[in-house]
């Protein structure tokens, strides 16, 4: 369980965050949405411990973040930043193996087990290819997708992510929603990822959290929040809100100028992959995940 409790958070004497009260319990994913600059991303920052709350606390299974050490924190949480800070002259596989840190001894010497959670975590993210890979050589999606195989290895009760699907195509976009999709549900982890696309957010959170101004202004299903009236007062952008034909989630469509029907283009041939169900739900049916168990390691 992961809770949060009238948090604020300043720059100095800017607070950024006001009052911010949320809960992700295990198994759950919360989706933060809003516009630019309310304080989505400061929050991941809160919530990691890189930024001291001003007022307010953050737990998680019932322990204050606060008093927690680095190292401690490192076992409970592990985040997927927005930004790439990756060692250019380390390869995929040494990078990933970093994420466990926070188990090594004071020797920092690795074992069978942190191998073997690494080896999984490059299955699960698709990048088991890059593994001697220079970092630095990578593409920026290649690079997110090393980000969240480390965090991964870091084999944490919580995780959270700062805009994971940047840089990705959208084939990598829908293979890491549904992969945190199904490690939410299969090993109750408890989730919290800031989404810009709130078609993503209707598919793949149980709930969605809608920050306004560094305050909560809406949070509950995404049928509760994705409403026309809250998105069309929030975003300044006419919209229309169907449910989807397939999933019956909320279908988020921008109002605007379209071209006519007769003159659309599609293409034509596109091979869907067999291991995606495109008729059902994404947050009750996932892409297959490795079945690699670590503590199987010899």
């Amino acid at each position: 369980m992961l809770e949060i409790q009238h948090l604020s958070v300043a720059y100095g004497d800017c607070t950024v965050l006001h009052d911010i009260s949320l809960q992700v319990p295990a198994g759950e994913v919360l989706a933060v949405i809003g516009p630019n600059g309310v304080g989505k991303s400061t929050l991941i920052r809160a919530m990691s411990g890189i930024l001291p709350p001003k007022t307010g606390t953050i737990r998680v299974d019932g322990r204050e973040v606060a008093r927690l050490s680095q190292n401690e924190r490192a076992r409970y949480m592990a985040v997927v930043p927005q930004a790439r800070s990756l060692p250019d002259h380390f390869t995929v596989y040494q990078t990933v193996l970093l994420g466990r840190t926070p188990y090594l001894g004071w020797m920092g010497t690795t074992g069978p087990r942190d191998h073997a959670f690494v080896r999984c975590a490059l299955e699960q993210a698709q990048i088991t290819h890059l593994a001697e890979r220079w970092v630095g050589t990578l593409s920026g999606g290649e690079q997110q997708r090393v980000l969240l195989a480390r965090a991964l290895a870091q084999d944490t009760p919580v995780l959270l992510l700062d805009e994971p699907t940047t840089h990705l195509d959208l084939q990598h976009q829908t293979g890491l929603l549904n992969l945190v999709r199904a490690l939410a549900s299969e090993k109750k982890l408890a989730v919290m990822m800031v989404l810009h696309d709130m078609n993503h957010a209707a598919m793949y959170a149980d709930r969605v959290a809608l920050i306004v101004r560094g305050r909560v202004f809406a949070c509950g299903s995404p049928e509760e929040v994705l409403t026309r009236a809250n998105l069309t007062t929030i975003f300044q952008v006419p919209v229309s809100v169907i449910p989807h034909p397939d999933y019956g989630t909320p279908l988020i469509l921008p109002d605007g100028v379209h071209a006519p029907r007769n003159q659309r283009t599609f293409a034509t041939g596109m091979n869907v992959p067999a291991i995606l169900d495109m008729k059902s739900n994404p947050r009750t049916a996932f892409l297959k995940t490795t079945t690699l168990n670590p503590n199987d390691a010899h």
